[in-house]
């Protein structure tokens, strides 16, 4: 399993959200936003790092797993934006509470063992008016579409080296205390509809 999760999952991954149109412009969406000292959980391959908007330099970027990082290592030297790569979990951040402007998770949230102490840790290193910007799929809107999620789920997991299909994402994130802005629910026509329903969105740590 781990010849599966740290070589072929990692390339595997990173051919088929390198390439999506789609994908791309929720990327560029997504990070628009970005402001200030700037983490990035799951950082993966660096597939974010050519959407972030010109004012970000600097990124601190954390991703446990050392496949992904070994793909990555090109981008950060060709990006134009200074990474500091940390490879470690999401469930504990090494850093001090109130210590970033902006938090970025795209794709990510659905693969991290314990989701809610990930989110935790992002209220803590946030400070006071900070940002969650955020693109995940997760649970579906439709009870039909909901119940194939959770049967295909633990197979799922299992191929995408531990990827969840019917996370509330949008619960989970109001669950950890961050307040939400208006979510969108973009339509990803080409991907698996039990995957496909998305969540785009910010939200603010308050005061």
């Amino acid at each position: 399993m781990r010849f599966w999760g740290e070589w072929v999952c990692p390339r595997l991954l990173d051919l088929m959200m390198g390439d999506d149109e789609q994908v791309k412009v929720l990327r560029t969406r997504t990070l628009a936003g970005a402001t200030g000292r700037v983490l990035e959980l799951g950082f993966g391959t660096g597939l974010n790092l050519p959407h972030y908007p010109p004012g970000v330099k600097r990124l601190v970027a954390v991703d446990p797993n050392p496949g992904m990082a070994a793909l990555a290592r090109e981008r950060m030297a060709s990006a134009g934006i200074e990474v500091e790569h940390h490879q470690t979990t999401a469930e504990q951040l090494p850093f001090d509470a109130a210590s970033f402007d902006s938090v970025v998770c795209t794709l990510t949230l659905c693969s991290i063992p314990d989701v809610a102490a990930s989110l935790a840790e992002v209220y803590r290193v946030l400070r006071p008016g900070g940002q969650f910007l955020f693109c995940e799929h997760g649970l579906h809107a439709d009870p039909g579409m909901r119940k194939w999620q959770n049967r295909l789920d633990p197979l799922w997991k299992v191929v995408f080296d531990g990827c969840h299909i019917n996370r509330d994402i949008a619960q989970l994130i109001a669950d950890a205390g961050l307040v939400l802005d208006p979510l969108e629910h973009p339509e990803m026509k080409a991907m698996p509809k039990v995957a496909a329903w998305f969540y785009l969105g910010r939200a603010e740590r308050a005061g």
